[in-house]
């Protein structure tokens, strides 16, 4: 790893100095600390911390993670990599930009599910049984369980067809659309009353419109923590390569 991160150089520094390098305050850095974000920094003979370069990458890594995957995963992720191989610190670091891109293709599923409510319809009303998927087909289309789909349908989210003499579920195209959208609503944070407001809204000019809203920002939202992922890069990589080289 370099020997010097902004103004400082390997060796012992301040708390006060690693505040000012991160961004966060002398108390946050010490929470941090205590949460395994960071290593317990040495302690000099008067007992102040002694902190290193390395902490500052792992504290600038976890301020990107954060914003990106959530404090929790977060923390999970920075202690984890100090204890990891290589690989599995670099597959780690992968799987998070997998969970953006999947959050975004998503988003985008919805989109295009809204785009034919507006002008596909009577299209999408009279699909074809091809088309149609299973309760086990479209929950894994959309990496959800069965069980949610269930709830999603007491609730009067998503409405399948019912066929057989078993009363098997089958989703037409409408409901697959239907279910994009409520997938991506709760990603979004929404919960259960407000998506059923939306969805029930979606016939509506300004129902479309406000759905068609949200959908976007939360797109903005995805891409701004990629952003954050991408701009931890080289911080990430410096707590990796430190990592296995302490282990080799």
């Amino acid at each position: 790893m370099d020997g010097q991160v902004g103004g400082l150089r390997r060796g012992p520094i301040r708390t006060v100095d690693v505040a000012r390098e991160t961004g966060y305050s002398v108390q946050q850095v010490r929470d941090l600390e205590r949460l395994g974000v960071i290593p317990p920094a040495a302690r000099s003979a008067n007992g102040y911390r002694c902190y290193t370069p390395a902490h500052v990458h792992a504290l600038r890594a976890y301020r990107g993670l954060a914003a990106a995957a959530g404090p929790v995963l977060a923390r999970q992720l920075l202690a984890e990599l100090r204890s990891r191989t290589l690989v599995e610190a670099a597959t780690a670091i992968n799987a998070v930009h997998v969970r953006l891109a999947r959050e975004t293709d998503e988003v985008r599923h919805a989109q295009e599910a809204l785009r034919a409510i507006l002008a596909e319809a009577p299209a999408r009303a009279s699909g074809h049984e091809r088309d149609a998927m299973t309760i086990t087909e479209l929950a894994a289309a959309l990496g959800v369980r069965p069980s949610t789909l269930r709830f999603w349908e007491q609730e009067g989210l998503v409405t399948p067809e019912r066929v057989t003499s078993l009363r098997a579920r089958r989703y037409g195209l409408a409901a697959i659309g239907a279910a994009r959208i409520v997938v991506a609503l709760r990603g979004a944070g929404y919960g259960i009353p407000a998506v059923r407001d939306i969805m029930g809204s979606l016939l509506r000019t300004e129902g479309l419109e406000e759905t068609r809203q949200v959908l976007q920002r939360r797109l903005d939202r995805i891409a701004a923590r990629s952003v954050e992922l991408l701009r931890a890069g080289a911080d990430l990589a410096a707590v990796v390569e430190s990592a296995a080289g302490e282990g080799s």
